[in-house]
């Protein structure tokens, strides 16, 4: 809304396995160990084909000679030189073609290969990559087919899901007890194997898994008609065969205790669908936010939005150089600085950081210390001002446009996000309830939030204020910033925020969270508490 105005191959030891999925900066190191792997694969086949050929000579050599003293074993061996060479072969040639079969043509390509496991993903890594496909298609309301497809908008590389991944995140959603997305993909999965899709995936074991999550979830005729199909491809299916027994059995009762109207039962599926809902009102605000369908403002409130070039109040660095400034947001008041952050600075701050990137941790309500949760998908690390002058420098630029002393604030924060990479629906500052949440800190709680976004992110990882409606995109090189607190000190609630997951594309964020000590005369407190 800017207006003009008249003015190796081996990976890092510190990246052995920590939660790849959470970042998209950790991911990429895989991508060149993978490409790495490949090229040593190749020589591997090249060195295997050539000892191939040499096995192939041999082989054909001995099943002539093998051929002719089979029709007259003692007359071969009367030969005292045969007798003598089939000894030899026996004894010391066969040792050395086993020596050569065994043998690792490509200097090590099995044991280098051996060694690199401990840096791969594991089961946990592939669990949270499908989880967070699983909540993309949630929280954009993507069909299985458009995400199966890779229909999503601004991808540059577009890939698609076999029937086999489709089962595989159908088995990952049903060891987790979501029946509804195993319902989805295992669907998925059996509508591409009945279009013809070859693939390794069984559609026996797909019905399988399908009959159940369909009958968990309440449809017992619908999963009836699918065991009945399972049982035509494999009529001696075991569990299939007592599912179906007990899928009659549990029919019959019903027709029995069915005595009620259907009047009765479509007020009861409407009474379900309206409880369905109504589910985590605020889960819907955020998802609907994050797909851009919130709430917008009225034309006069739009209004009272402008952009600026903003001085810092008269600070002396900006008064002939003044930057940027438009508001996003006015209660609570959102403002966004533009241009705020060069490459060059991303750039040294992303190199910095990814180094020691880790899970994301959290503050802890009731032990008030740092602790990971599902809840925040992505890598983080702090930066401090003293081991670069480009952190000192941005850590002087967030004082002078904010006012506000940085010398009690919290560390640079740097995240980068992951697959499906999200921060639900939280507070910055503590609450009442929490009094210990920044007790060791000992500057009193966050009295405000400045985020620099790092990146453009292709689509969805908006930050969204659920309360309020407000939606703030990612720009690269911008910033925003807000006030989790009022003069008074009271936590503004209207602040409760999240990061949405990003769909497609890279998000690197940082941010500074500025506490109260410093700020008696930055920002005196008022006599109305909520003013």
């Amino acid at each position: 809304m800017w207006c003009t105005v008249a003015l190796g191959l081996l990976l890092p030891f510190s990246y052995a396995h920590t939660d790849f999925f959470t970042s998209i900066g950790h991911m990429t190191d895989l991508i060149n160990t993978e490409k790495d792997l490949v090229v040593s694969l190749k020589d591997y086949i090249k060195a295997e084909e050539s000892k191939l050929e040499q096995i192939k000579k041999w082989a054909e050599k001995l099943d002539q000679l093998t051929d002719t003293a089979t029709k007259d074993p003692e007359g071969f061996l009367g030969h005292p030189v045969n007798a003598f060479k089939l000894m030899k072969r026996l004894n010391t040639e066969w040792g050395e073609l086993e020596s050569l079969v065994l043998k690792d043509m490509s200097d090590g390509f099995i044991s280098n290969m051996t060694i690199q496991r401990q840096f791969f993903p594991n089961d946990e890594d592939q669990t949270g990559a499908a989880k967070a496909l699983l909540r993309l298609q949630d929280t954009y309301n993507l069909d299985t087919d458009t995400l199966s497809r890779g229909n999503l908008p601004g991808v540059k590389h577009k890939s698609f899901l076999t029937a086999e991944d489709c089962f595989e995140l159908g088995k990952i959603a049903y060891t987790e007890a979501d029946y509804y997305h195993t319902e989805l993909w295992m669907e998925q999965a059996l509508k591409q194997l009945d279009e013809g899709e070859v693939s390794s995936a069984d559609k026996v074991y797909i019905l399988d898994y399908l009959s159940y999550a369909v009958y968990q979830q309440g449809d017992l005729r619908k999963a009836m008609m699918l065991t009945k199909r399972l049982l035509e491809l494999d009529p001696e299916h075991q569990r299939a065969n007592g599912n179906m027994k007990y899928f009659e059995y549990i029919m019959a009762k019903e027709k029995e205790a069915n005595k009620s109207s259907t009047d009765s039962e479509d007020q009861l599926e409407k009474e379900t669908e309206f409880k369905k809902k109504d589910y985590l009102p605020e889960r819907r605000k955020y998802e609907m936010l994050c797909r851009g369908e919130g709430l917008k403002m009225t034309p006069r409130r739009q209004k009272r939005l402008f952009c600026r070039y903003y001085d810092g109040n008269r600070n002396p660095r900006y008064i002939l150089g003044p930057v940027k400034q438009e508001d996003e947001w006015d209660k609570p008041r959102i403002v966004r600085f533009l241009d705020i952050i060069s490459d060059e600075e991303i750039e040294t701050v992303k190199e910095l950081a990814k180094p020691r990137l880790s899970r994301a941790t959290v503050h802890d309500p009731e032990t008030g210390k740092l602790t990971t949760a599902h809840y925040r998908v992505s890598k983080s690390a702090w930066l401090s001002g003293y081991e670069s002058p480009v952190v000192s420098r941005i850590n002087t630029r967030i004082q002078d446009l904010t006012g506000l002393d940085v010398s009690t604030a919290e560390e640079l924060q740097v995240a980068n996000y992951g697959v499906g990479g999200q921060y639900e629906p939280h507070f910055d500052f503590g609450r009442k309830d929490e009094p210990d949440a920044f007790k060791e800190l000992g500057t009193g709680n966050r009295i405000a939030t400045w985020l620099f976004y790092m990146s453009d992110v292709s689509a969805g990882g908006a930050t969204v204020f659920p309360e309020v409606g407000a939606s703030v995109w990612p720009r690269k090189g911008t910033a925003v910033f807000w006030y989790n607190l009022f003069p008074s000190g009271e936590g503004d609630y209207s602040t409760r925020h999240a990061a949405c997951p990003v769909l497609v594309g890279n998000k690197w964020v940082s941010n500074k969270w500025l506490h109260e000590r410093g700020q008696e005369f930055r920002r005196p407190c008022t006599l109305s508490e909520l003013e």
